[in-house]
């Protein structure tokens, strides 16, 4: 049924142009008064086929489906559709293009409608809404606001992780001397077991002198028959008593 609208529409088109061949011999493929023919015609449909929610039916048309979508979107800042004011064309080596002015209940705009010189193949629509000064400001303040917005919190994420990096450091500082103790506490039994083996070497060097000063005491030729079962500090209070 949209898509019988549709062609119904380029028909009428095209029996408007039929009808003015000499005039548009002079001026072009179509005149003012059939470009608002056209137009008004052309958006009458659009707003239908999109009110109806019929645009997925037009995928395989993109410049139909892109400017369906766009009037959709564009509507929520129009409002109700009001019909047409007027129209105008221009023209170019191979396209037609006619600006539509719409009124809505809340702004007006204008629809651009590009076709091919034969009026045949839709090259692109397009919606523009007519925002007051006031709005345009406004929504350029806000941009401007957001912008900064952004500004400032990047800034912050970046002096947040700027003072990160000083906190990282004082736990690698931190972590370092908690860990010297630690490390001394560990070398601490080597250092002692060092000690003991250079201890039990003099013992042993020790325990073969006193061996050979026996065996010289006793006359015997080697240190075999003696052994040595413990070494103790004297007193030498008692050795200088004797």
């Amino acid at each position: 049924m949209k898509k019988l609208l549709v062609i119904l529409g380029m028909i009428t088109c095209m029996a408007c142009l039929a009808a003015c061949g000499e005039e548009e011999a002079k001026s072009g493929p179509i005149s003012d008064e059939q470009a608002v023919q056209i137009g008004t015609t052309i958006v009458d449909q659009m707003n239908t086929i999109v009110s109806q929610g019929a645009i997925e039916q037009y995928v395989d048309q993109p410049a139909l489906y892109n400017g369906f979508q766009g009037w959709e979107s564009a509507l929520d800042d129009i409002g109700t559709y009001e019909g047409t004011s007027g129209a105008s064309v221009s023209f170019e080596e191979d396209e037609v293009t006619i600006t539509v002015d719409v009124l809505g209940s809340l702004h007006n705009a204008d629809v651009e409608i590009v076709l091919d010189n034969a009026l045949a193949t839709y090259i692109g629509i397009t919606t523009n809404v007519h925002y007051s000064t006031g709005e345009i400001m406004a929504k350029a303040g806000m941009n401007t606001l957001i912008g900064m917005g952004t500004v400032f919190v990047v800034l912050i994420l970046i002096s947040l992780i700027i003072s990160c990096f000083t906190l990282v450091s004082k736990f690698e500082t931190k972590q370092k001397k908690a860990e010297e103790p630690a490390a001394a506490a560990a070398s601490a039994p080597v250092v002692e077991q060092i000690a003991a083996k250079e201890e039990l070497s003099d013992d042993t060097e020790l325990v073969a002198v006193i061996a050979a000063a026996i065996a010289a005491y006793e006359g015997a030729a080697s240190t075999d028959g003696f052994v040595v079962r413990s070494i103790r500090k004297s007193n030498k209070s008692k050795w200088q008593n004797a």
